[in-house]
């Protein structure tokens, strides 16, 4: 099962999520439930990068199963309103797949 770890700042901005683990749902390369949320995930931290010029941190496991995107500290004014947008349309992408293959994807927010 794919977990995903969203982590929101006091001002109930997003600022960082987290993705662990394997969907499962087909065989190695045909796994729709991990290419729909790996697409989502990396197309929005892309996005986060090119649309709002934030560099976030990120740390990606060598076998694949674990991405951690985290926004810098020091963003803020209107990069950090952008990235934080798009952070909210990932997670209602998320959400969707969720409602869908709840049995492969679970999110949850701290």
């Amino acid at each position: 099962m794919i977990k995903v770890n969203i982590h929101r700042n006091k001002s109930e901005d997003i600022i960082a999520f987290e993705l662990s683990g394997h969907a499962d749902s087909g065989p190695h390369g045909h796994d729709l439930v991990c290419a729909a949320v790996s697409a989502v995930a990396f197309g929005m931290t892309n996005a986060v990068m090119e649309l709002s010029e934030i560099e976030p941190i990120i740390d990606q496991g060598g076998q694949g199963g674990y991405l951690k995107v985290t926004l810098p500290d020091e963003a803020e004014g209107e990069a950090f309103e952008k990235a934080t947008l798009l952070l909210e349309g990932m997670l209602t992408s998320l959400v969707t797949i969720e409602r869908d293959y709840g049995q492969y994807i679970s999110i949850s927010e701290k």
